[in-house]
């Protein structure tokens, strides 16, 4: 996959992330996509469905967020981010994304998450 192709899947992934826009965020993630967690994997579309409802709850649409690095080498992009929202702060958050046939095959978080 082209660099462009990885690029357009990440940008809508973070708009629609922006915008706590669950059924939009979900067309980039198919049944066979995971998202890997400081708790474990989380396969299929409706476990990721209720992990990003869940994340919605703590980064709501307006919170401060701050980009600190992107890069996009390949089928593979990796973010570095900042956020702080009236139900936390995460001073350091990184997520790995593989994406394949223009969706998101793997995708690893990290948030260091202080709950106010």
């Amino acid at each position: 996959m082209q660099d462009s192709t990885t690029n357009d899947v990440l940008m809508h992934h973070l708009t629609a992330f922006g915008n706590n826009d669950l059924a939009e965020i979900m067309l980039d993630y198919t049944e066979e996509s995971e998202v890997l967690t400081a708790t474990g994997a989380i396969k299929g579309l409706s476990a990721i469905t209720a992990f990003f409802s869940d994340l919605f709850i703590t980064i709501p649409t307006g919170s401060d967020f701050e980009m600190k690095q992107l890069t996009v080498t390949e089928n593979v992009a990796h973010i570095i981010w900042a956020s702080e929202s009236e139900v936390a702060a995460i001073p350091f958050g990184t997520d790995t994304f593989v994406m394949e046939n223009g969706k998101i095959k793997f995708h690893t978080v990290s948030a260091d998450i202080k709950y106010k």
